[in-house]
This record gives structure tokens, sequence and C-alpha cells, in this order.
């Protein structure tokens, strides 16, 4: 892959999961070699990990829902004709964008609630962990909206006999 602003943006999903990923596992080797050879940890390690593999986990499922990599069941989809199969989709990215909405909305007064909360050992704000839920939510029902235009071009071109 080349290293383009472009491909950061357009990859900024699996960026941000991977280096939150990598924190998470540095800090936890670390604090692991730490405690069993000086018998010392460090004290904050174990927050931070924690909030990193959120992040991660967050972040690394809203690039799986962009590439439609998330596990399905579409073996009696298949069974039907294309033009079927176009409506079928259109239908159920109605109802993802309904619920990926309805859990933005939601992360949204969760975050607010967080905010007050304070992390035990750092002391700071539980919005920093908590907003990676919201920002998960807010690209899936972008990525859900950027698919039901598609799948709006597909279904016009279906209805009007594939001309355009």
């Amino acid at each position: 892959m080349k290293f383009s602003f472009k491909n950061i943006i357009s990859n900024f999903e699996e960026i941000g999961s991977g280096v939150f990923l990598i924190i998470t596992t540095t800090l936890v080797l670390l604090n692991v070699f730490l405690r069993y050879f000086l018998n010392m940890g460090i004290i904050w390690s174990e927050e931070v990990a924690t909030g990193c593999f959120v992040w991660s986990v967050f972040l690394g499922s809203a690039a799986c829902y962009k590439r439609k990599m998330h596990v399905g069941v579409d073996m009696i989809i298949r069974k039907f004709s294309t033009p079927v199969q176009n409506k079928i989709n259109f239908i159920l990215y109605i109802i993802l964008l309904v619920i990926n909405g309805s859990l933005t909305l939601i992360a949204i007064q969760y975050l607010k609630v967080s905010a007050r909360k304070p992390t035990p050992v750092l002391g700071i704000s539980s919005a920093f962990i908590s907003s990676s839920i919201f920002v998960s939510f807010l690209l899936m029902t972008i990525y859900t909206i950027v698919f039901l235009i598609k799948d709006i071009k597909v279904v016009l071109k279906d209805k009007n006999g594939g001309a355009q």
C-alpha cells in the first residue's frame, strides 16, 4: 500500500485500530515484564491498555462494516434473482440505517453520562474511552447511507431495464 494522504484517510479506521492494538499489546507486555522480572509495574498501564483496546475493537468493527466483512447469512437471499437480491439488500440497509442511527443516538446519551465519570487511576473523563462507541456507530451510520445510495442507483437501474 502506498503511503499517501488519500490512502491514510480512506483507511483511517484500520490504521487507528492497528495503532491502538499496538499500544495495548506494548503496554501489557511491558507491564508483564516489569512485574515478573523487576517486581514493579506501571500503575496506569492497565487503564490505558483497556481504553486503547476498546478503541481498537470499535474502530475495527467500523472498518469491517465499511468493507462488508461482518459475518452474514445470505444463503437464502442468493437463491433469488439479482433484481430481487438488490431490493432485499435495499430493505436490509434501511433497517441497518435505523439500527445504526439509533445506536449513534444512544451512544451520545452514554457519552454525556460518562463525561462526568472520571477513570479510577488517571482521573480523566471516561468520555475519552466512551467516545469510541459514538465514533464507531456514527461511521457505520454514514457507511449505511453510502451503501443505501449505491443500492438506490442499482435498484433504479434494474427498474429501468439497465438504462439510466
